[in-house]
């Protein structure tokens, strides 16, 4: 969601809920079932939304703000009718609609804004006239920019407080505040129009009833969340691309906007995640001559399948476009070249070491990376006591713990039963958690092995 009209992910638009209803019930509505006469151009959307009564509700964004506006009686802000067109827009460009004229209701209140915003340019002696106050009025888009840093700087000096509050109040008080205490800043946090920073204040509500130790986890996000406010507070002191993820990770979207990178990319992951109805797939590529890894995002709406699908194990010749950042995986999808084929051979890995290595040296381009992908190559799947799993080197020096989150029952025995007591390579990603193993190969086994439903 920026000043240029970039198409906002579902996380940013998730992120902008007020609370969990909304959020919920934003999700209902992001399909195009409830919507007629959708429209957008210029930076904002529009549509009518089929509620109870016998009109449809009237919703328009200015994703450039973001601001809102819907003829629905709701005091949350944004309604769940604007966070649905979002998620629509979010999900299918293509299901709201091309560029288009406003209806009247929707050009009236967007006219207002670009009224606000000439006038705020003409007093600062920008020059006057139509384009001044346009979506594409560079200068404009600069102060409405400069705006939105003013605010989210107002909202992470707020976070640190409440975060310094936490600390001298002592953890065991956030048990007994509960999740509301958390829910309420996150609030704030949208109101600052930082939905990562919202995100992350969302999250420590649930731990102090994540189970035991959740102490030390509370702990541990709590000063991941100062590193990231902070950071944000410090921008101006950071290198470039550090700079960059720091923006990325507090809420501001990131536009794929560097060069296309066209390799030979071996199809290593595919896994989808739900929140109601909208379905989140995430892809996992890796170059097989730049030897650089991908992470590809594709998002349905409504129960819908997301577009972009990619079996796994297949080498397929394409472009990519990546998202900037130091140590970004993001990237979209570009043009295809030719019909894919089989992987010929999996990616190049190393001992359990290298993984070890790999992570520390991405933390130090991005501090909030929870993990990153790796190869390990000659490991054997191990059972320990207390009925946990490990990837132990084949020559027994070291050895990784399995995560248990994320690898189905079935994806664990079917890395041991291809094992067999004998090494295997592993695609999957490390983090402080641990590793969790994605595709295998052996040398007995033709193809590779995907380890998720």
């Amino acid at each position: 969601m920026d000043d240029t009209g970039v198409r906002p992910t579902a996380e940013q638009v998730l992120a902008l809920a007020p609370d969990a209803a909304s959020r919920k019930a934003g999700i209902k509505l992001g399909t195009a079932e409830p919507w007629s006469d959708t429209g957008g151009a210029e930076g904002a959307v529009w549509g009518l939304c089929a509620g109870s009564g016998s009109k449809p509700y009237r919703t328009v964004v200015d994703i450039t703000g973001p601001a809102y506006r819907c003829s629905c009686p709701s005091r949350k802000f944004p309604c769940k009718h604007a966070l649905g067109l979002l998620l629509l827009l979010a999900s299918d460009e293509q299901a709201v609609g091309g560029p288009a004229a406003a209806p009247g209701w929707a050009e009236e209140w967007l006219a207002k804004r670009r009224e606000r915003a000439a006038a705020g340019a003409g007093s600062a002696g920008a020059p006057a006239g139509p384009a001044a106050g346009g979506p594409a009025d560079a200068e404009a888009a600069r102060r409405r920019s400069e705006r939105r840093a003013e605010r989210i700087t107002a909202g992470a000096t707020e976070l640190e407080q409440r975060l310094a509050d936490l600390l001298r109040g002592g953890l065991a008080a956030a048990e007994q505040s509960g999740y509301g205490l958390w829910e309420e800043t996150a609030a704030r946090m949208v109101d600052a129009q930082a939905p990562g920073l919202a995100a992350r204040a969302r999250e420590l509500g649930a731990i102090p009833g994540s189970g035991p130790g959740w102490p030390v986890r509370l702990l541990e996000e709590s000063a991941l969340l100062h590193l990231l406010s902070t950071a944000w507070l410090g921008r101006d002191r950071l290198p470039e691309p550090l700079a960059a993820t720091v923006r990325t990770r507090v809420g501001l979207p990131s536009a794929a906007g560097g060069a296309p990178v066209r390799d030979h990319w071996l199809v290593l992951a595919q896994s989808d995640s739900s929140e109601g109805k909208l379905v989140t797939r995430r892809i996992r590529l890796h170059g097989r001559d730049s030897g650089r890894s991908a992470l590809v995002l594709s998002f349905g709406a409504g129960g819908r399948s997301p577009q972009l699908g990619l079996p796994v194990g297949l080498m397929v010749e394409a472009e990519i476009v990546p998202h900037p950042g130091a140590g970004q995986l993001r990237a979209d999808w570009g043009r295809q070249f030719g019909a894919p084929g089989p992987i010929e051979e999996p990616p190049p890995g190393g001992p359990t070491t290298a993984a070890v290595e790999a992570y520390g040296a991405a933390l130090g381009a991005d501090p909030w990376l929870d993990s990153v992908p790796v190869t390990l190559c000659q490991v054997v799947p191990v059972r320990i006591s207390g009925g946990g799993w490990q990837l132990a080197d084949a020559g027994g020096e070291s050895a990784l713990p399995l995560v248990s989150t994320g690898l189905s029952r079935s994806g664990l025995w079917k890395l041991a039963a291809l094992s067999g007591g004998g090494p295997v390579t592993v695609f999957g990603e490390f983090g402080h958690r641990g590793f969790q193993p994605l595709a295998a190969w052996a040398k007995d086994v033709a193809g590779t092995v995907p380890l998720t439903p």
